[in-house]
C-alpha cells in the first residue's frame, strides 16, 4: 500500500518548523520527515532522540515520538524510495525549501519513480499574514521586511518564489494571524484565494493547525494544481471571452475570419520548473472569509474575489510588440495596487524568444521560457501546427502576442491597460528597424532579467 505524502513550503520565516514541531507532537502516526534543502535539519533540539545514519550518508535524526527526520543533499526520489526499504512509518512529510518551487517536488511523486511507493495527498503552503499584508496587500505600510531580492541563485525574485509557492498548493495555512487586525487577515485571505481559487485555507496563530486538518485528506490533483493559479484563470477567462466574441463575429458576417487575435492551447510539456503561459516552442524538450484560529476554509471554485474588499482581475491580449524602452519604463514604474501580473510578451527586437513577465512584490522578472512557433523553420512549423489543429494564426505575425494577467487590490486597472498600450509600437515603429532599439530583455533560454520597481 502506498505511504501518503504531504509537501510542506512557505518562505522562510513563515513558521514551518513551528508547524511541525506540533505536528509531530501531536499526531499518533509514525511520520516520516523529509528536509528537501542542503544543511543542517531545521526541527526544534527537544524533539530529537539521537542521531543515526543511512547507508547512502544522509543525515537521518530519530525523534522522542518515534518518527524520522532525513535532511536531503541528493536526489529526492531515490532518497525517499531508499528512506521507505530501510524505515517504517506510515506518513511522509516533506518539507521544501525556503526558496524552493513546490511543483518539481510535486511531480517526484506523481510521475516520477517515488510514485509507485507514494501517494502524494497534499501541498500545504505556509504563508505569514503580517508579511504577506505588508508586501502585497498594502505594501505602502511603514514596516515593510526588508526580504526582497533574487534567491539564493542570484537569478529570481524571493517574492515571485512566495507567490509560486501559494498559487501551486492545495491548502493554504495563513499563520501568525496574531500579528494582523480581523480586516486585514480578512484582506490577506482575500488576495490568497484570489491568486489560488482552488485551496483550501486555515488561519492561524503560532504555527497552531490539528493534524487532521493537515493529514489523511486526499486533496492534491496534479494537473488541478498545475492549472488553478488565480492569473492563468484570467487567462482563460480572456481567452474564453476573444473566443466568444471572435465567434459571434463570425456568424453575424457569416465568414470563417478569426480575426487579429488567437489562443494559445495548453499543450506543451514544460523543460524546466517555472509556471508560464504555453503557446511556444521549447527548445530544450465565498463569500464568508472570516477564519477562526485553525479553522479550515474550503471555498468554491471562483476565479473572481468579492468587491468588497477591493480586489480586480483582468486580462491583457494583444497582437503588438511592446517598444522595449517603454516597457522597461513601465515595469520600473508599477502602480502601488498591483498585486501579481505574470504572462507572455512579445517585445520588439525578440521575434524568436517567448518571454514571460512575473511581477510580485517590488520586482519583475523576464524569463526567456520558449521560442514563438512562427520563429521556427517552415518544416518544424507546418509539422507543430497540423498536430495543433485549434492554434490561431497570424499570417506575418504567426503565433506571436501578449497575453497577461492582471490583479491588483484598489486598483485603477483602466489606467495600467492605458499605460500598456502606449508601450506598443506605433504604426511607424512597426516600420522601423527593431534590432535598433535599446533593449535590456533577455535573449537565451532560461535568462532572466530582473527590474526593480521604483
Amino acid at each position: 500500500m502506498a505511504i501518503p505524502v504531504t509537501i510542506l513550503c512557505g518562505e522562510l520565516g513563515a513558521g514551518k518548523t513551528t508547524l511541525l514541531s506540533g505536528l509531530l507532537e501531536s499526531s499518533d502516526r509514525e511520520i516520516g520527515l523529509v528536509v528537501n534543502d542542503v544543511g543542517a535539519v531545521n526541527v526544534d533540539a527537544d524533539l530529537v532522540e539521537a542521531r543515526t545514519d543511512l547507508s547512502t550518508g544522509e543525515e537521518v535524526l530519530a525523534l522522542e515520538n518515534g518518527c524520522i527526520c532525513c535532511s536531503l543533499s541528493g536526489d529526492l526520489s531515490r532518497a525517499v524510495i531508499r528512506l521507505q526499504r530501510e524505515r517504517e512509518f506510515d506518513h511522509l512529510v516533506v518539507e521544501a525549501s525556503g526558496v524552493g518551487e513546490p511543483e518539481p517536488i510535486a511531480r517526484q511523486f506523481v510521475r516520477g519513480p517515488a510514485a509507485g511507493v507514494y501517494d502524494l495527498e497534499s501541498v500545504v503552503t505556509v504563508v505569514d499574514a503580517r508579511r504577506f499584508h505588508d508586501r502585497f496587500v498594502a505594501p505602502e505600510t511603514d514596516e515593510v521586511p526588508a526580504i526582497e531580492g533574487p534567491d539564493e541563485t542570484g537569478t529570481r525574485p524571493l517574492a515571485d518564489l512566495a507567490l509560486e509557492q501559494v498559487e501551486f498548493c492545495d491548502l493554504l495555512v495563513v499563520n501568525k494571524c496574531d500579528l494582523v487586525t480581523e480586516t486585514e487577515r480578512e484582506r490577506v485571505v482575500a488576495v490568497l484565494e484570489t491568486l489560488q481559487p482552488n485551496a483550501a485555507v486555515v488561519t492561524t496563530e503560532y504555527g497552531r493547525v490539528d493534524a487532521d486538518d493537515l493529514l489523511g485528506i486526499e486533496r492534491f490533483d496534479l494537473e488541478t494544481a498545475a492549472e488553478s493559479a488565480g492569473w492563468k484563470r484570467v487567462l482563460e477567462d480572456e481567452t474564453a471571452a476573444h473566443d466568444h466574441d471572435e465567434h459571434s463575429a463570425d456568424h453575424d458576417h457569416d465568414h470563417d475570419d478569426h480575426g487579429e487575435g488567437h489562443d494559445h492551447a495548453d499543450h506543451h510539456n514544460h523543460g524546466h520548473t517555472h509556471d508560464e503561459p504555453a503557446g511556444h516552442d521549447h527548445d530544450h524538450q465565498h463569500d464568508d472569509h472570516h477564519h477562526g484560529s485553525g479553522e479550515a476554509h474550503d471555498h468554491h471554485d471562483h476565479a473572481h474575489p468579492p468587491e468588497e474588499y477591493g480586489i480586480d482581475v483582468d486580462g491583457y491580449r494583444r497582437r503588438r510588440p511592446f517598444h522595449p524602452e517603454r516597457f522597461a519604463a513601465l515595469l520600473a514604474d508599477l502602480p502601488d495596487g498591483l498585486v501579481r501580473a505574470k504572462g507572455l510578451c512579445w517585445i520588439a527586437g525578440r521575434e524568436r524568444q517567448a518571454i514571460t513577465m512575473s511581477f510580485a512584490g517590488s520586482e519583475t522578472s523576464l524569463e526567456v521560457t520558449g521560442r514563438w512557433i512562427a520563429s521556427l523553420s517552415e518544416q518544424r512549423q507546418e509539422r507543430y501546427r497540423s498536430g495543433e489543429t485549434d492554434l490561431e494564426w497570424d499570417e506575418q505575425w504567426g503565433d506571436r502576442e501578449t497575453r497577461l494577467a492582471l490583479i491588483g487590490r484598489d486598483l485603477e486597472m483602466d489606467a495600467l491597460i492605458e499605460r500598456l498600450d502606449d508601450c506598443l509600437l506605433t504604426d511607424d515603429e512597426m516600420d522601423d528597424d527593431w534590432t535598433a532599439f535599446e533593449n535590456d530583455a533577455p535573449t537565451a533560454m532560461d535568462e532572466t532579467v530582473t527590474l526593480p520597481v521604483d
